[in-house]
């Protein structure tokens, strides 16, 4: 082995340390990390102390367009083409440095996962790519919301500002606000 390919290994290794931390599944990094899928498996299993998830990867656009993960997935989203057209970030390392920052402004309530996992940013970077999804300004707040590319998106209002009428009202507030009432 040359000294280079020594060095691009261990940062190969780095990258897949960093991943994993970060909750990338396997597809991930074997899509953005060029470690065999045996090196992963054990990489994984030695920093998670467990087997990577299985099951398929989000392949629809959908999920994306819901109103709590639309207003996480904007905010990533609207971070990540701020790093890559204004701070020279690319690829795999602006999806991380993104996904940081996204976690810094929304951290996850402790013991909960956060909204939008690291997988399903990476998911919508490529959605973005492939122009499946954009970004639309919102006509009252002029924030700018992840859409459908092939939707009507004139006259669009985002989900903070036209609120549908059943938002936040999960199973957890429901019975915190009964604990609160009792």
């Amino acid at each position: 082995m040359t000294k280079k390919s020594v060095v691009s290994e261990a940062q190969e290794i780095q990258l897949a340390i960093e991943l994993i931390q970060l909750g990338a599944r396997l597809q991930l990094l074997e899509t953005e990390v060029s470690l065999s899928r045996e090196r992963l498996l054990k990489l994984y299993k030695e920093l998670k102390g467990m087997s990577p998830p299985k099951g398929m990867l989000p392949f629809s656009a959908d999920w994306f367009l819901t109103w709590q993960p639309n207003i996480h997935s904007s905010l990533f989203i609207n971070i990540h083409k701020f790093l890559v057209e204004h701070a020279g970030a690319t690829g795999i390392e602006a999806v991380m440095k993104a996904y940081k920052l996204y976690l810094e402004q929304m951290p996850p309530e402790a013991g909960a996962e956060p909204v939008l996992s690291l997988t399903r940013a990476w998911t919508l970077v490529r959605f973005f790519q492939s122009k499946m999804l954009a970004v639309a300004p919102c006509d009252k707040c002029q924030g700018k919301f992840v859409v459908n590319c092939l939707d009507l998106n004139h006259g669009y209002q985002c989900g903070l500002c036209h609120m549908p009428s059943r938002a936040g009202k999960t199973k957890k507030s429901r019975e915190a606000e009964a604990l609160q009432a009792a």
